[in-house]
């Protein structure tokens, strides 16, 4: 009945600081003898470790109970916690069955950061369908070469990628000698999909083996908000980072700076309602008020919707375009990064007057 938080070791030590102490966690799990940066006083289970005799779990977990929090990016330098419900994960994979039919069969590979939404849908997607879950290496994910030589020795037949990590994949594929023609699916998220940049992929492996779905999401949302599946037509198109249309039990609305609907073909904020919007940011009752709304159309009395910060259009078949930010937030290889967050630190060193910070 309690929630995980999740705090990648490659991060710095100030963020894994930061993080445990606005958390503020009843134990902390533990691989080996590091102890760095934990607060005195948080019980410390070392892995591999049995959980001591007669230690059960206290209640059966209900819909509205935490199941994870993930901390993203802040404008002030100061991570926040999402608080992700029980109802929000679960009913996240059983939308997705008509889409993808996981199965006990299927080899999944944990390949992101477990500070990183993303390895949400790989960890429990593997895991609550039967599957075999692939723990890949730091090292490993960070070599093309060798990642894609375990998907194949593996067996894997889900892959989950930021598309930029794709495009080394691709490449790595191409010059292998045992394609991974074993995949059953491969899909996208994290960051924009140019659909050009699959043309190479489906010159040599078609549209069925693998599909390939291109999935908007946000951290608040619950991993993903969006389905595409992408064609080899689409490759051959005009680059639009098309991302489809919403799962089955959300809705999407694009609504101009005043809250009103725009028409289609028109810019519009992308503001997501239905049961993936999460319980809101832990401990930050302001912010949270600031970004999830009071959903009119909501199914719930607290329903409520979340105002991404992210632009899209409708296009004329119903696809949504995804157009970037609103704001200075980027993202770099799937991570949010706040811009500010950056220029906050620079600013704060007494010689420094005033900072930018840009993406190249």
């Amino acid at each position: 009945g309690a929630a995980y938080v999740p705090i990648d070791l490659n991060q710095p030590a100030e963020r894994r600081t930061l993080i445990l102490s606005d958390a503020d966690p009843k134990l902390v799990v533990i691989e080996g003898t590091q102890v760095e940066g934990i607060p005195l006083g948080i019980e410390i289970l070392r892995m591999p470790q049995y959980v001591p005799e007669g230690v059960e779990r206290r209640r059966v977990p209900q819909l509205e109970d935490p199941a994870y929090v993930i901390y993203t990016s802040g404008s002030t330098g100061q991570p926040k916690g999402v608080i992700v419900t029980q109802r929000n994960a679960a009913r996240l994979f059983t939308v997705a069955e008509p889409l993808f039919k996981f199965g006990a069969k299927d080899v999944w590979t944990l390949f992101h950061s477990i500070g990183f939404d993303f390895s949400v849908w790989e960890l429990w997607g593997a895991l609550l369908n039967g599957g075999r879950l692939v723990v890949v290496p730091a090292t490993t994910a960070r070599a093309a070469d060798a990642f894609h030589a375990l998907v194949v020795r593996e067996g894997v037949t889900v892959l989950c990628q930021t598309p930029s990590a794709f495009r080394a994949f691709d490449v790595a594929d191409a010059a292998a000698g045992r394609p991974a023609n074993q995949l059953r699916h491969v899909v996208f998220a994290g960051e924009a999909l140019d659909p050009r940049s699959l043309k190479g992929w489906f010159e040599s492996h078609g549209d069925d083996q693998p599909r390939l779905a291109n999935m908007y999401g946000i951290t608040e949302t619950t991993v993903h908000a969006t389905y595409r599946r992408m064609l080899a037509l689409d490759a051959g198109g005009s680059g639009r980072s098309l991302i489809g249309a919403p799962l089955a039990d959300l809705r999407i609305d694009l609504l101009d700076p005043n809250g009103r609907p725009v028409v289609s073909g028109e810019v519009g904020e992308i503001f997501v309602g239905g049961e993936g919007v999460s319980a809101g940011y832990l401990g930050r009752p302001e912010l949270t008020a600031q970004r999830f709304l009071p959903d009119p159309h909501g199914e719930r009395p607290d329903a409520r919707l979340y105002r991404s910060g992210d632009l899209a259009r409708r296009m004329p078949a119903g696809d949504l375009e995804y157009l970037g930010r609103i704001d200075n937030q980027v993202k770099l290889r799937g991570f949010r990064i706040e811009l500010g967050e950056i220029e906050a630190v620079l600013c704060s060193a007494a010689d420094v007057r005033g900072a930018v910070v840009a993406l190249r």
